[in-house]
Parts: C-alpha cells; structure tokens; sequence
C-alpha cells in the first residue's frame, strides 16, 4: 500500500505571510494550479485512491478534492465517485492569539524561535490565546491513527496496491509523521536509494517540512505472517538516525507521550519520496498578482481570457 501525506495548495495567508492555523484561508490561484497538477501527476504515475482524508479546512479540502477529480477523469463512469472524507482532527495547529498576524522572524543572536519571543512580547496583552501545545497535536494525530488508519491498515489483504491520501498542513503532518512512527517497530522503516541519493543527512523523525502541494510516499508491505500483537508502551524519544542531521527549519521537537499503544509488527515501511515536487517542475507563477489572488471558480482562465473571440 502507497501511503501519502500531501500538503495543501499556496493560499492567501501564505502569500501575505500570516499565520494561518484555524483559520480558513483560500487556495490562491497558483495554489488551484499546484493542487490540479498534483492530482494529474498521481493519476499519470498509476497511483488509484481507495481512501483520501483531509482537514475540514477549505485549502487542505480543495486540494484533496483535486486529486480525486484527476482519478475520476479516467475511471469508469459505472464505478462510484469516491468521496473526501473531511475530519476536523486533521486541522492544523491552532495558533490562538497569533492567527491572522504577520510571521514573526527569530531574534538575531538570541536562544528562543520567532514564536517564543513574540509569545513572551504578547502573553500579558488582553485576550491573549495561546498557541495549541504539543501534546495536543500529538493526541490528536495518535486518535486519527487509532480511529482511522491503523483500522484501515488491518482491512488490507496482502496484495492490495491501492493509495490512500491525507491532505492536511505542514506542522500537523509533521506530527503526524512521527506520531506515526512511533508505532512502527525500530529497523522497520528504511529510505529508499532515490531518498537517500537526493537527501542531505536527516533523522526519520524530521524529514524536512512540506512545500505546498508537496508530499511524503511511503510504501508500506504488510507481512505473510505477522507476530502476535501485542499492547507496548510507546516511548517516541527513541532516536531512528540513518545518518542524517537536524536542520534549524524542522517544527520542535514533540515530548514524548508515553501511552498503551499498538505497535504495527506485521508492518515494513520504505519511504519512497519527502517533500515531492517532481509535479512543479518548469510550473511558473502567474504575473500581475494573477497568481497570487485568491482563486475563483467563477473567474475565466487565462486561456479564456486571452482567447480571441471567433468572427462568424
């Protein structure tokens, strides 16, 4: 099975540099682009969707929505049109106070992130919110899991070669990730030859972020004849190397939360591709703010636009 942990498309707020989070922030023009090319590339390199999660999010939704319109363009029409199924847990993190305001750059010279000092500027100001914690971030990633993936991973015979996606946003699916490998056992999961040729060094529990629309593939094999499973207690501290080291744009560091989890035995993973973009490749900004604007469905493309009218 192709698992793939996409991130949406270009938005307003990530034009004009806010902090998103909760909020529900449109896809930009290019961001539509970037989403519509994502979903043609998949649907060119043969990868067929049984299952496609996402945020409630519009940016996170519309993307995923994208996707399975590329799928559907070459199904048969007898077959059912399969749907997004929207869950609220995969939202981003809720920013609080700070949503909707400027990105705050990292005090030269000083110990703490962007965020940190512009908290400690803020957490006195009336109606200060604080920002979700990790650990939130972190239960909320392990009841998607618990609640949707592992129950779909057990549903899968052993030659199913179909897809499943999860549209979300970059911090979320950090957290996810790692969440995620948590559960598998300790040498399980490998980088294949392409990852670790075109990858600088890197820890399994920070990849790197997400590009918009850019995404993570891991292949994951179930086992002939797996284990007895068994209930473990799950540390996530423990380190995962395959020679790689922490870059200074990766999210924190998550605690970790030590809970009765499952441990997926039966399971191998190869992680097959980080921060995918081969879809962007030669894909340009549109000039004249086009590109950056926010994206209406009612607006005429740009081949319409500049098509000349037919003179009968």
């Amino acid at each position: 099975m192709r698992l793939f942990l996409i991130r949406h498309g270009e938005t307003v707020d990530n034009v004009a540099q806010l902090y998103a989070g909760s909020r529900d922030s449109e896809l930009t023009n290019h961001g539509f682009q970037q989403a519509t090319r994502l979903g043609r590339h998949l649907n060119v390199t043969g990868h067929r969707f049984s299952h496609v999660f996402s945020s409630h999010l519009q940016r996170a939704f519309r993307t995923a929505e994208l996707i399975l319109e590329a799928q559907a363009s070459t199904v048969s029409t007898n077959d059912e049109r399969l749907q997004v199924k929207r869950l609220p847990l995969l939202m981003e993190q809720d920013f609080g106070f700070f949503e909707g305001k400027k990105w705050y750059q990292k005090p030269p010279g000083g110990a703490k992130s962007g965020k940190e000092a512009h908290r400690d500027e803020n957490v006195n100001t009336p109606g200060f919110v604080d920002m979700e914690t990790k650990e939130s971030m972190a239960e909320r990633m392990d009841a998607f899991l618990d609640e949707h993936l592992i129950p779909l991973l057990d549903d899968r015979p052993l030659d199913d070669k179909r897809s499943v996606a999860i549209v979300s946003h970059g911090i979320i699916l950090s957290v996810l990730w790692r969440r995620l490998l948590a559960r598998l056992p300790p040498k399980s999961v490998t980088p294949s030859v392409q990852v670790l040729e075109t990858s600088r060094s890197f820890q399994l529990e920070h990849l790197g972020g997400w590009s918009n629309t850019g995404y993570l593939e891991l292949s994951l094999q179930k086992q002939p004849s797996p284990p007895p499973q068994n209930e473990v207690k799950d540390d996530s501290s423990t380190s995962l190397e395959v020679g790689l080291a922490k870059t200074d744009e990766l999210p924190e560091e998550i605690p970790p939360r030590v809970a009765t989890t499952r441990i997926l035995h039966e399971w191998t993973t190869v992680i097959e591709t980080v921060n995918g973009k081969s879809h962007l490749q030669g894909f340009k900004r549109t000039g004249g703010g086009v590109g950056s604007a926010k994206y209406d469905a009612g607006q005429k493309t740009l081949d319409t636009f500049f098509k000349r009218r037919r003179i009968s």
